[in-house]
């Protein structure tokens, strides 16, 4: 791939994903998708970058903020949609919705409801590979939140004292939903918590699409060669409130704007125009396809079907009938 192809990509996967979040939230508006809904508008570059980085036999395990990471796994737009309509050619069957995103075929082991809920199942997913002897990984994404619950710190005690391929990717946005980080964590250091598991880590901007994809090889290469997991923090910033029933009564418009600034598609486009990477025209195709995916999309969802009230209790366990005395 040539450095000219590359540009084009990440760039591409940036704005797929920004209009397919930006929609997300009109149809929200509309009712068209209900429940919960946390968009990653102005992370873009996380996903963009360090999921470019793995390989297609690679395990990805989310957040309840997963849509991009499930989009640019390879997950078809249209699935990832029917799903937030609740519609049974959804990739979860309508069954998930926005947080419970799922793909075997694509080893997109879900979105997760429950904060750092994903890492006990990263490090089961990387215990699986090493037992088998598989040359592959895991990589785990969750929020700076997840850094204050138990699991994070026993899933990366036992990667660590177990040497699993596992490549942690901490999204730190700086709210734990609407808690500021210095307001609930003493160490507001993320990767002074993993070295003290003697993990290694590293910590990247990011904002910038190309740092993310640079930190995700290093620690995939790091993985690979040296074995055990590897910790990655990328400091971004989510736009948008926690989710669509957030009133964000927590930070500032001015710092939000303040953080626009540093929008990662502008930034990057910006920087690829200068140097003549990439033209007005590029963009322009890029931005007009990404619309018409979101538009057959939607018409995919709008068009699909319900699930068959006869077929509800499909994979419901119920229990066994009492037996007679």
């Amino acid at each position: 791939m040539t450095d000219r192809e590359l540009v084009l990509n990440l760039l591409s996967d940036m704005v797929r994903v920004r209009r397919m979040e930006e929609k997300c939230a009109e149809l929200y508006s509309e009712s068209k998708i209900r429940g919960f809904l946390h968009l990653y508008v102005g992370e873009e570059a996380v996903a963009a970058g360090s999921l470019r980085a793995l390989r297609p036999d690679d395990a990805v395990v989310a957040t309840y903020r997963e849509h991009a990471h499930a989009l640019l796994r390879g997950i078809p737009m249209k699935s990832i949609m029917a799903e937030m309509f609740g519609k049974q050619e959804g990739c979860s069957r309508g069954r998930g919705g926005s947080m419970h995103l799922f793909d075997a075929a694509t080893r997109f082991y879900g979105g997760n409801a429950i904060v750092a809920g994903g890492l006990p199942l990263a490090v089961g997913l990387g215990l699986s590979d090493a037992v088998e002897h598989r040359n592959r990984l895991t990589a785990c994404y969750f929020g700076d939140g997840a850094v204050a619950e138990g699991a994070f710190h026993e899933s990366l005690n036992i990667a660590a004292l177990w040497r699993l391929p596992v490549l942690f990717c901490c999204e730190n946005n700086l709210y734990a939903m609407g808690t500021a980080l210095d307001r609930a964590q003493s160490q507001t250091d993320l990767t002074a918590k993993a070295a003290a598991y003697k993990v290694p880590t590293l910590s990247v901007d990011g904002m910038d699409v190309t740092a993310c994809l640079n930190a995700a090889q290093y620690g995939s290469e790091h993985i690979e060669s040296a074995g055990g997991p590897f910790f990655i923090e990328f400091r971004t910033y989510r736009f948008r409130a926690h989710s669509m029933f957030d009133p964000e009564l927590y930070r500032g418009k001015d710092e939000v704007e303040e953080w626009r600034k540093r929008d990662p598609i502008q930034m990057f486009s910006e920087k690829h125009l200068q140097d003549g990477s990439i033209t007005p025209a590029d963009i322009a195709a890029i931005e007009s396809a990404a619309d018409d995916e979101v538009a057959e999309a939607v018409a995919f969802a709008d068009a699909g079907t319900w699930e068959s009230v006869d077929d509800l209790e499909r994979d419901v366990l119920t229990p066994p009938q009492e037996v007679a005395q």
